[in-house]
């Protein structure tokens, strides 16, 4: 908070709100985006998962980083040459003021932002509990009212200095437990016999079929492209090579990153397999110093977890916050300042009461089922808006509603559907493998058959995309 009061200081301009006036350079902005893209699902998630899911759980945090390299390949110097603040405004620069599309692609952001806040209000809830005893609720009232005030200090800008700082804090709460814990757990396994148990402890338990990896590789790949808190950071750096430059660097950190609670997660099926027989394994980091250790120093690297995984919940959350703000303002409030404040509140108040009123669900899964949803839905919107000179409107919203219709439907009959080892059951659980290809095709297929309605502004709009800054000293 004292740092987003910093950010007050010199947050003047409806710019500041939004992007930061353009002016984060990269290794600024690719710490916040560590800061915020390492959410719940990767502190307590991954973890979790591989206590739970075995080997087939380490694709989490390969899918989790891998997507920075779509982005770098694919998104992110294009995205900022667009001049966009929004990813709503994108659509409405590359298809010429289609308020149709202009609304749906408001609508799908906001959907996917709650959906993302509400397992990091469900992983402060579980955090809390544990470590006071206090009720679940408490968590996510923390939370949500923390980020109102990080983000009313000065949008953007505020919670770029917030979640820059929040990204080494994270990785300095992970390391330092991780490091006594192998200290102490080396020792204990050094001998062939536990070696053997360990790799057998990693095949025996609960492992995704052939179907259910691909699909989730494919959702973890095509849906970082699709997530609106990680592409607005992009239209914060001053030029598209910066934006380059940025995802490179956070290739970087996520690989540094990932390391620890996969390291964890090893640890945890070692000293608390029991958890994954009460499907409560997302509480494995928090619950590791003390199977290891005693008294004072069990209570300081517990506290020290618990510090990095409410950074976690804070910098994710805040970041979704600001997008969905910029969202609502733009869509509803002029694009105001004040409206963006306003908006805030709107942002957070309904995820904080579904949490409150729900029981949460495998950290690591509940994030997975939002990037199945953002890989069906924006990125065929993106990819081929980029790429594709002959995307239309049209075709563009049949992809939306398609994509978005049969996957959300999929996940929602997913929950409800008997853990069975029936295929169909499998589709629905896991939709990505078939639910993006089909956005993919509606999109195109119709777009040939509305080729007529191709922008009359194509040719400029995909010369403002890809033609590399011309001068990177006064971007736009």
């Amino acid at each position: 908070m004292l740092i987003a009061f910093f950010g007050l200081r010199i947050s003047r301009t409806t710019s500041d709100f939004y992007v930061a006036s353009r002016t984060v350079r990269p290794w600024w902005n690719a710490s916040a985006i560590g800061g915020e893209y390492l959410s719940a699902a990767s502190f307590l998630g991954v973890a979790g998962l591989i206590v739970l899911s075995g080997q087939s759980g380490l694709w989490f945090p390969i899918g989790y980083t891998a997507g920075y390299l779509m982005l770098l390949l694919f998104v992110a110097a294009p995205m900022r040459r667009s001049q966009a603040y929004t990813i709503p405004d994108f659509a409405q620069i590359r298809f010429d003021t289609s308020p149709a599309l202009r609304k749906l692609t408001t609508y799908l952001v906001v959907v996917i932002c709650w959906l993302y806040i509400v397992p990091q209000m469900h992983g402060a809830a579980l955090t809390l509990s544990i470590a006071t005893g206090l009720p679940s609720w408490v968590g996510p009232v923390v939370v949500a009212a923390v980020v109102c005030v990080t983000v009313f200090s000065g949008g953007m800008r505020s919670v770029t200095f917030v979640q820059a700082f929040q990204y080494w804090f994270k990785l300095a709460a992970l390391v330092i437990p991780t490091i006594f814990l192998l200290i102490r757990a080396i020792p204990e396994q050094a001998s062939s016999e536990r070696a053997a148990l360990l790799y057998t402890q990693l095949e025996s338990v609960n492992t995704m079929n052939i179907y259910e990896t691909v699909s989730i590789i494919l959702a973890l790949l095509f849906g970082t492209l699709g997530l609106p808190h990680v592409l607005v950071r992009f239209y914060t750096n001053p030029t598209g090579q910066a934006a380059r430059s940025t995802t490179v660097i956070v290739l970087c950190l996520l690989s540094a990153f990932y390391l620890l609670p996969t390291t964890l997660g090893v640890l945890g099926i070692l000293y608390t397999p029991e958890l994954g027989a009460i499907n409560e394994t997302d509480a494995t980091i928090l619950l590791l110093p003390a199977r290891l250790f005693d008294g004072f120093l069990a209570d300081v690297l517990t506290a020290i977890v618990v510090g990095g995984a409410f950074a976690a919940f804070l910098s994710t959350t805040s970041g979704l916050a600001v997008s969905l703000a910029g969202a609502i303002s733009q869509e509803f409030f002029a694009g105001t300042v004040r409206g963006f404040r306003i908006s805030t509140v709107l942002a957070i108040a309904l995820p904080v009461l579904i949490a409150v009123l729900t029981s949460s669900l495998a950290l690591a899964g509940a994030i997975g089922n939002v990037f199945a949803f953002t890989a069906s839905t924006i990125c065929p919107l993106l990819l081929l808006g980029i790429w594709w000179r002959s995307l239309t409107a049209k075709g563009a919203i049949a992809g939306l509603l398609v994509g978005s219709i049969t996957c959300g439907a999929s996940l929602i009959a997913g929950i409800f559907l008997p853990a069975t080892d029936q295929w169909w059951i499998h589709l629905l659980r896991q939709p990505a493998a078939w639910s993006v290809p089909l956005a993919f095709v509606v999109m195109i297929v119709v777009s040939h058959g509305t080729r007529r309605t191709v922008p009359g502004n194509v040719d400029r709009v995909m010369a403002l995309l890809h033609v590399p800054d011309r001068d990177a000293k006064f971007p736009a």
